[in-house]
């Protein structure tokens, strides 16, 4: 019996490498005919491990859990139960942005990015992450001297490029190459050809998205329910998001394991997206979380194949979602309205808000790489893609935020910038930050009045170097040691003195608010009161939205329970890839450089470098 099981297992195993061998043999040939049409050199050197990055915007610890429960990221629960991969919660710090987070990640520098957007009172500018100049000039700032995790890679969908060598639909690159720019002709009809699933997967999935879109809102409509966006664009967004950029960016990720790239960097932005508007557990939002574990199923089972070089995969999200109540639907007047009101006296406000619209941003890369279809198509057929690029133009007009970037003075006296649950309130009678003593000499009852306002939590302000946090029950100064009068307004966070130290970084950045404002959060019901019209929402302190996840590979030996900020990811790759700055030779000079200050040292010492396990092949997974 001992021999026949042998002999069985030596069969088997001898199928595998046979069906191994044909997987990658048919594999390369389909990826190198790929390559040549898109025009893209294969990597310099496959040597050594590379490593694939896969964020999934918005999804936090706790809703991945009950995700994976409901059967919705069934590859992911398969990664886990395998027991290849560990799934481990981490802090992302305030805010808990994208831009943050993913400065922090990639550069290990989030410094003074306070939130979404902001203002600069020097210069009457509003910032909104959102236009590629302004993601550009941030990334210059929080980069200097770091070299970024994407080095020599390649960076698909996200907002920094991490310095990689090949950068598309990533808006602070300045090397940002269009996806289409080197096919030329008839070879846009071979690429297609070399993927006519995936080409009619990606029409029929649009046309599907579409649809549902259409009957969701109509129907939720009669319900008096809706709460998707009204704006004519919302649909065009969604499809985009959700089925064209994910095809597009999963396809790309793919091509760059063939060509044997370093390290690979790619955001998925869908389940934020529907998120942020029908909350974090609704099936609408789900339905996207499930298509993302579709892809991620995909990339996975190529990089098992092991066409060019190994590598250690990571899923992560940059900060989670708390589900939320408008602070206008709740009150019957915005935050800014409020602070008009409390204050009076002809006070002109100007209050900013708005959905981070992801899809927005998708639509100008759609446009581009529309444009550089047109431009090498035969004239015959350059008119489709200039009727669709024309479409796309006419359902996204210019937002208040677009315009912003050409109006950058003004004269207000309150100026209000919401993101999610946090707002950052500005006072224009000084140019400079304001004191709390010098807020309430110009205002004297105004904050107790907001600290009153029940969908207001928290006040927070400074004096000189020294934060305060005020509610309605208590004050804490965030002192050495710290001081409470009355009730501490953190006492009934999981962490409190974790979350104080991350307010108080957040309060002392250059460009936050006179006065820091986080609404109304109930600790049994997990909801905050979000100035923003949004159902579910990130970016201030309560809930979900502080905790993010990492799925890593078992071997890699990370422990993540002790990360409290983005930035202290970004050592972990330093450590394990062998990151340098400029000017050093060695991966001892990065333990050094990293242990001066400028990102915890603590955490490289968690940094593991064990080999990662064999590849196997899922065949059926891979299109």
């Amino acid at each position: 019996m001992s021999a026949i099981g042998s002999f069985a297992g030596c069969a088997a195993q001898q199928l595998l490498d046979i069906i191994a061998a044909i997987t990658g043999t048919y594999y390369s040939k389909k990826y190198a005919a790929v390559v040549r049409r898109l025009g893209l050199p294969r990597a310099e050197s496959s040597k050594g491990r590379g490593f694939i990055a896969i964020q999934i915007d918005g999804l936090s610890h706790s809703h991945l859990e009950a995700a994976m429960e409901m059967g919705y990221a069934p590859h992911l629960w398969r990664m886990l139960r395998r027991g290849e991969f560990l799934l481990q919660p981490w802090r992302s710090g305030l805010p808990c942005t994208t831009p943050a987070a993913q400065a922090g990640i990639m550069f290990g520098n989030n410094d003074d990015i306070p939130a979404f957007r902001w203002y600069d009172k020097d210069s009457g500018e509003s910032i909104v992450c959102k236009p590629p100049r302004t993601l550009k000039s941030i990334q210059d700032r929080v980069s200097s001297g770091r070299p970024g995790i994407l080095a020599g890679g390649s960076s698909f969908m996200n907002m920094f490029d991490g310095d990689a060598a090949l950068s598309m639909f990533t808006l602070a690159a300045m090397n940002r190459k269009r996806f289409f720019e080197s096919v030329r002709g008839l070879g846009f009809l071979l690429l297609f050809a070399l993927n006519p699933f995936r080409s009619l997967k990606t029409i029929v999935l649009a046309v599907w998205e579409y649809l549902t879109d259409l009957v969701q809102h109509i129907s939720a409509s009669r319900r008096g329910q809706s709460r998707r966006p009204l704006h004519r664009s919302f649909p065009v967004f969604r499809v985009m998001s959700n089925v064209v950029f994910r095809e597009i960016q999963t396809f790309a990720v793919m091509v760059d394991i063939y060509r044997g790239v370093p390290s690979i960097y790619t955001t998925f932005y869908g389940y934020d997206e529907l998120a942020h508007h029908y909350g974090p557990l609704s099936r609408v939002a789900l339905r996207a979380l499930h298509a993302v574990d579709r892809c991620v199923r995909q990339v996975d089972s190529l990089r098992r194949v092991a066409l060019t070089r190994q590598y250690d995969l990571y899923i992560l999200s940059d900060h989670g979602m708390t589900s939320a109540q408008p602070f206008q639907l709740a009150y019957g007047q915005t935050l800014g309205e409020l602070i008009r009101d409390l204050i009076g006296d002809g006070l002109r406000v100007n209050e900013r808000s708005g959905d981070e619209q992801q899809g927005a941003l998708q639509a100008l890369y759609l446009m581009d790489e529309l444009a550089a279809i047109e431009a090498n198509v035969p004239p015959p057929l350059a008119h489709v893609p200039r009727r669709i690029r024309k479409l796309v133009a006419q359902r996204m007009p210019l937002s208040d935020e677009d315009r912003s970037s050409f109006d950058l003075l003004r004269c207000t006296d309150v100026v209000v910038h919401n993101s999610g649950s946090m707002s950052h309130v500005y006072f224009d009678v000084t140019p400079r930050q304001m004191n709390i003593s010098e807020v309430a000499s110009v205002y004297p009852s105004l904050m107790c009045e907001l600290a009153a306002h029940p969908g207001i939590w928290l006040v927070i302000g400074r004096e000189d170097q020294q934060v305060v946090v005020m509610s309605s029950e208590g004050v804490l100064q965030l002192d050495c040691p710290y001081r409470v009068e009355g009730k501490d307004p953190l006492a009934d966070l999981p962490a409190p003195r974790v979350v104080a130290e991350q307010v108080r970084r957040l309060a002392l950045f250059p460009h936050s608010g006179d006065l820091v404002l986080m609404g109304t959060y109930d600790p049994k019901s997990q909801v905050v009161s979000c100035f923003e019209q949004q159902w579910a929402c990130h970016g201030g302190i309560g809930g979900p939205q502080e905790i993010a996840f990492m799925i890593i590979p078992h071997e890699v030996d990370w422990d993540l329970g002790e990360v409290a900020q983005a930035t202290e990811i970004y050592p972990l790759f330093a450590n394990r890839y062998a990151l340098q700055p400029p000017g050093m030779g060695d991966s001892s000079a990065v333990l050094g450089w990293v242990g001066h200050g400028v990102v915890p040292a603590r955490a490289l010492s968690q940094a593991g470098t064990s080999p990662h396990l064999g590849a196997s092949v899922e065949q059926q997974d891979v299109e």
